[in-house]
């Protein structure tokens, strides 16, 4: 008997985990809570793409990339290469993650007040438009020719995962208004370099299938209206109006920031009314396991179950549907569809000689990104927002200098991420036939296939990726640089401020 009691207290207890699986699980746990981890995992892909891209097995990574997946149903078929199913499918569930959080800015965050969101979007515009003109003279100037100048798009974007994992490598340093600045102008960049994808680089429109898009846009509007929370509801339409974008010639992955905006927003009962129906609940669950004896009876169990099903529903209709869409989707979009995006898209083979090597680095396209993020990037966020500032109907955010100002103008020229996809829709994927994607020989030699919704060729693409590269690598490492000196001379002011106040 005193075995079958202990057998029976013992049912359902917790099960920790090993010493050795806590030991082995807990820093990766840490690690994913870190505002750094999103872009230190995209740079470990980009890294293993560009090793594996110039490695003895790269043939195999160009025909991994160019498989063929397909989805049939009864007559219905959709065959793509794997390449356009991570920049046409997995990249539009990015953008609709970048929509929800757009969304939640414009109606709780910082885009809420005006008097907040007047100067980033000022200086996200100015990130826009000088970029695009320095690279647009860069190409003019070195005679890039009519191809090249469809790439002017590419240094206007910012990449949010890596200049606020940059960011985050000062900790402390830097006032907690940079972050916010920079949180805030990186979303109003994702604003702008999304709608210079839709109408920029589309091609040939299908009216028709714009149209199916819009109503399944309506129907997901008109289910919020009338109070549908449903995530199911959401998904089915969301598919819908993907498939009709994608059909229609507009990139799809701009379904995915449209039918974010249809995300409910609204709870089915206020915070205080969740807490006063919890711990009306609580106060029960605690009677129903004062004692021990009964704790496992039947009719116990069955009571203990109907208030944890209670707490749940309670739990799920205070969050708004988006919040919990945005808190699900944020760590596959970081750890997942970044990652494979850049394992994808980034993988540039190299030149082998000296002279190809030169005639990469000297491409009108790889000068014109390099100009755009690391000249037309800062002095366009810098200058814009200065002069905001100068008219006196603005004023920089607290404790936010003018270095400071410089320092983050440097770190939003790093536009990896959607940099590349802007290449990619612009110029084409750069997958190709013979040696494949990104290599620059193989495109100098040949066009191969394209599969892109655009004319382009591998060479503009593989200039475009390697532009990219090396002009994030170096505004980042400027920015930090610019951040890290400014909070070295504020420390050492401050303490001969106070070393004087002392004497």
């Amino acid at each position: 008997m005193e075995n079958q009691s202990e057998v029976r207290i013992a049912f359902g207890a917790p099960k920790p985990l090993s010493p050795f699986i806590h030991r082995l699980l807990s820093p990766a746990q840490q690690f994913q809570k870190t505002e750094f981890a999103g872009g230190a995992v995209l740079l470990i892909a980009t890294i293993f793409a560009l090793v594996w891209s110039n490695s003895p097995w790269k043939s195999a990574y160009f025909q991994l990339w160019q498989s063929p997946l397909s989805l049939q149903l009864a007559t219905f078929q959709l065959s793509k290469p794997l390449l356009l199913w991570v920049n046409d499918a997995l990249m539009a569930v990015f953008f609709f993650v970048i929509g929800l959080e757009i969304k939640r800015e414009i109606l709780a965050g910082e885009l809420a007040n005006p008097r907040n969101a007047f100067l980033p979007l000022i200086a996200a515009f100015g990130g826009m438009i000088i970029p695009s003109a320095v690279y647009a003279a860069t190409v003019q100037l070195m005679d890039g020719g009519q191809d090249a100048l469809r790439g002017w798009g590419i240094p206007a974007a910012t990449d949010i995962a890596f200049s606020l994992g940059a960011l985050s490598l000062l900790g402390a340093r830097v006032p907690a208004s940079a972050k916010v600045f920079l949180t805030t102008f990186a979303i109003a960049d994702d604003i702008g370099a999304t709608l210079i994808i839709a109408l920029f680089y589309t091609g040939a429109v299908k009216v028709g299938a714009l149209l199916w898009a819009a109503l399944a846009l309506c129907i997901m509007f008109v289910g919020n209206r009338l109070g549908i929370r449903a995530t199911t509801y959401y998904a089915i339409l969301a598919c819908g109006v993907w498939f009709a974008f994608l059909k229609s010639g507009v990139h799809p992955t701009i379904a995915g920031f449209l039918a974010a905006f249809a995300i409910p927003s609204f709870r089915r009962i206020e915070p205080m009314k969740f807490l006063d129906d919890a711990r009306n609940v609580l106060d029960e669950f605690e009677k129903s396991i004062i004692s021990r004896e009964d704790r496992y009876q039947e009719r116990s169990s069955q009571a203990q179950q109907s208030h944890f099903a209670s707490v749940e529903r309670s739990a799920r209709i205070v969050q708004t549907p988006l919040q919990r869409l945005e808190a699900a989707l944020h760590p596959w979009v970081a750890f997942v569809v970044l990652p494979v995006f850049a394992l994808a898209n980034a993988g540039v083979t190299f030149p082998a000689t000296l002279d190809s090597i030169l005639a990469l680095m000297s491409h009108p396209v790889t000068l014109g990104v390099l100009a755009g993020l690391v000249i037309g990037k800062p002095l366009g966020i810098y200058g814009a927002t200065v002069l905001a500032a100068k008219t006196g109907w603005f004023q920089l955010p607290r404790q936010l200098d003018r270095t400071h100002l410089l320092g983050l103008s440097f770190l939003g020229g790093i536009g990896f991420t959607m940099s590349i996809f802007i290449a990619s829709v612009g110029f084409g994927s750069g997958h190709g036939g013979g040696q494949g994607a990104g290599h620059f020989e193989a495109a100098t030699f040949g066009r191969g296939q394209e599969y892109s919704h655009h004319a382009g060729s591998p060479v503009e693409s593989s200039a475009a990726k390697l532009g990219i590269l090396f002009g994030s690598i170096i505004v980042g490492g400027i920015g930090v640089g610019v951040l890290s000196r400014n909070s070295h001379r504020t420390a050492r002011r401050d303490a001969q401020r106070a070393t004087k106040s002392s004497d």
